[in-house]
């Protein structure tokens, strides 16, 4: 259930359009946490720095069941950009490529299966754009894996990474996914290589420049 100012944002944003509303839905109706969607106004936040960027190569870790993958893809200005995505769960392959077919992003993106972990070592890169949105355990070691295949100017933009509040709630919560998310960030605010900014969208958005 939105609330009234998240409705009102999407209403003043740019609509999603008819192909990611389908994926929007189907991932309602076909999976236990559609709260993992990536949501249309992130989602046309996805689309827009990727246009301004210029990125033509494009990494996602953890695509769920294909949204933002396709929103990076729509975001592509260069006739040769594609989009590199990983997802752990084979069984929303379907979905995701049905969701891809219908937005016309098929042959813009490679939907690479498995541990985002054993993927990212053998990636090559360079990677102009890279969205972060899996396993929250994980997030510092996704970084310290992909931050020497990012040029000079290059983003990353990391999910989740407020987390409902508790990386400052007292006493701090110790499960392994807080933990990982405050240990990421951390990590970020004190690597020089890289200048960040916190935004609030959602569940929070870390956006990163390497200098």
């Amino acid at each position: 259930m939105q609330t009234p100012e998240e409705r009102y944002i999407q209403a003043h944003s740019t609509a999603q359009g008819e192909a990611l509303e389908w994926i929007e839905k189907q991932t309602n109706i076909r999976t236990n946490y559609p709260r993992m969607l990536s949501g249309a106004v992130q989602g046309r936040f996805l689309t827009m720095m990727a246009k301004i960027s210029g990125a033509r190569n494009i990494l996602e870790i953890g695509t769920f069941t294909g949204y933002s993958a396709a929103c990076l893809a729509m975001g592509l200005t260069s006739p040769d950009g594609h989009v590199d995505t990983i997802e752990v769960n084979d069984e929303l392959e379907d979905l995701i490529r049905e969701g891809w077919s219908k937005a016309g992003v098929s042959d813009k993106i490679t939907l690479r299966i498995g541990n985002a972990m054993n993927i990212l070592k053998e990636l090559p890169g360079p990677f102009d754009l890279v969205f972060i949105d899996a396993n929250k355990r994980e997030y510092s070691e996704y970084y310290e894996l992909i931050i020497d295949k990012i040029p000079s100017g290059g983003l990353i933009i990391a999910d989740d990474v407020l987390w409902d509040g508790k990386p400052w709630q007292e006493p701090q919560p110790q499960d392994k996914q807080t933990q990982g998310i405050v240990a990421f960030n951390d990590k970020v605010v004190a690597d020089t290589q890289v200048e960040v900014v916190l935004l609030t969208e959602r569940h929070g958005l870390s956006l990163i420049r390497k200098k």
